[in-house]
Formats: C-alpha cells, structure tokens, sequence
C-alpha cells in the first residue's frame, strides 16, 4: 500500500487572485473552481494517471477568514526555465510578488519572495540554457 503526494492547499483570503498569480508564475491552468475554493495545475488530475504513478502535484487555494501571522514551515522552491534569475524576479515583481527578508542573511544564492498575500517561497536558481566562453549554448556552469 502507499499513498500519492496530489496535492498542496494553501489558506488564503482571496483564491481567484491567488490562483490567477501562481499560474502566472508557473504556466498553471485552472483545473476546477467552487465557492471559496480553485485549484491549479500542469495537468489535468485523472484517478487513472494518479494510481498508474506519482504525478506533479496540484494547487488548492482555500479561502480562510484568519490572515498569515508567521513565516512558512513549508514553502514552494521555484526555478526560471528560459530567463534569469534577475529577469524572474523582475516580472514576478510586476505580478505582485515582493521581495521579502526571512533571516536568510546577505550572499545567498536564492531570493526570498512572498506571493501577494505573504506566503514566502525562494527562487532557487536558473534553468535557461547557458552560454559558453564562446557564445554557444550548451554549456552549464
């Protein structure tokens, strides 16, 4: 017997917006949306899929009536596929991120961010194609 991590619920005061930031952020789509309730994903969950193997989990967003009054235990680590970190960063600002101070000290090589209701979650590092010494792709450092 074992059990399938499907999905993260994150407490909330107003899903639609939250879940409109994180598929944004992430390319999600919406998936099913009720009263108080939306979740997010990559893919479209089927029961099938779920048991056959372990599949991206998805975003429930739960609108609760008490506000965020400490920091994460749990947060999301997210990566840029085709930009900067810098470049990320800058259009998750425009989203309504912001940039947020957790006690990680100066000279880390991730940035601590808080989606538009406080939750914080880090961008961990680039996924985009580097260049080489000689401006070809392919090469990572």
């Amino acid at each position: 017997m074992t059990s399938r991590f499907t999905e993260l619920t994150v407490d909330c005061h107003d899903p639609e917006r939250l879940a409109a930031f994180w598929c944004a952020v992430l390319d999600f789509k919406l998936i099913d949306r009720s009263v108080d309730k939306v979740e997010i994903g990559s893919w479209v969950p089927t029961v099938e899929e779920v048991r056959a193997r372990q599949m991206p989990p998805t975003l429930h967003f739960i609108r609760v009536p008490e506000g965020k009054s400490v920091k994460n235990r749990l947060h999301l680590d997210v990566s840029p596929i085709d930009s900067s970190t810098e470049d990320e960063v800058t259009r998750l600002l425009g989203l309504g991120a912001t940039t947020t101070d957790v006690g990680q000290g100066s000279g880390r090589s991730w940035v601590v961010m808080a989606d538009p209701e406080g939750n914080e979650f880090d961008f961990v590092r680039t996924l985009a194609p580097q260049q080489n010494d000689c401006g070809s792709p392919g090469h990572r450092h």
